[in-house]
């Protein structure tokens, strides 16, 4: 079956979320197929999706006969009904497609959608609250937060590792993160390298387990 595969993907659920991410798909190049149930939903975004259809994403059959099972990933992005967002997952588990995200509104929703079948669940609400509370607590700018423990983030730099060589400060054996890349005022970001020195005003971009990235950006 891996022979076969279509380098596209099927978002399934026309919500905010899922028209967000066909809107971001459209804009990457890619290659999609929209799926959702409510033919009014289908008809207002026609004249904005090329392969937009109105189906039952919980249907195995279904999702066959619309060629799901031939594609490279699938975005679950129901929210609300968890009927049908648990059994779209199954239906798209039982059609061995290789990639399954999905969309949770709880962390019992999400515990549920990995049991069911889905290799990645997202919680929207809950990931930007999460953010929010990384960028208000501490040094950052920006945070990425990964599904396997792992985060990037863009911050300010801490005293301990200004006026040195980044080697020297040896930042990694004391705090587990790594200095991926240096912006100076004004300038493009450069890769870091043991040689580069941080100055006050510079911007870092670093990366390591969540918990190690949160107390980096925490230093005084």
């Amino acid at each position: 079956m891996a022979d076969r595969r279509i380098d596209a993907v099927a978002v399934i659920g026309l919500g905010r979320f899922g028209i967000a991410v066909a809107r971001e798909l459209t804009r990457m190049g890619r290659d999609f197929i929209a799926i959702d149930e409510k033919p009014q939903i289908v008809r207002e975004l026609a004249d904005e999706f090329a392969n937009i259809v109105e189906a039952d994403a919980t249907n195995p059959a279904v999702l066959r006969r619309l060629g799901v099972h031939e594609l490279s990933a699938a975005v679950v992005a129901i929210g609300t009904d968890l009927e049908a967002s648990v059994l779209t997952v199954l239906a798209l588990a039982e059609l061995e497609v290789p990639v399954i995200w999905a969309k949770a509104i709880n962390e019992r929703h999400r515990r549920i959608l990995q049991r069911t079948g889905a290799h990645h669940v997202v919680m929207p609400e809950a990931d930007r609250g999460r953010r929010v509370a990384h960028l208000v607590s501490s040094r950052m700018m920006d945070f990425i937060e990964l599904d396997d423990g792992y985060a990037f983030a863009k911050t300010s730099p801490p005293e301990c590792v200004v006026g040195r060589p980044l080697a020297e400060t040896r930042v990694r054996d004391r705090f587990g993160i790594t200095v991926v890349g240096v912006k100076p005022p004004g300038e493009q970001f450069t890769y870091a390298t043991g040689e580069t020195v941080v100055r006050h005003g510079d911007m870092l971009i670093v990366s390591g387990p969540t918990e190690k990235v949160e107390r980096f950006t925490q230093l005084d």
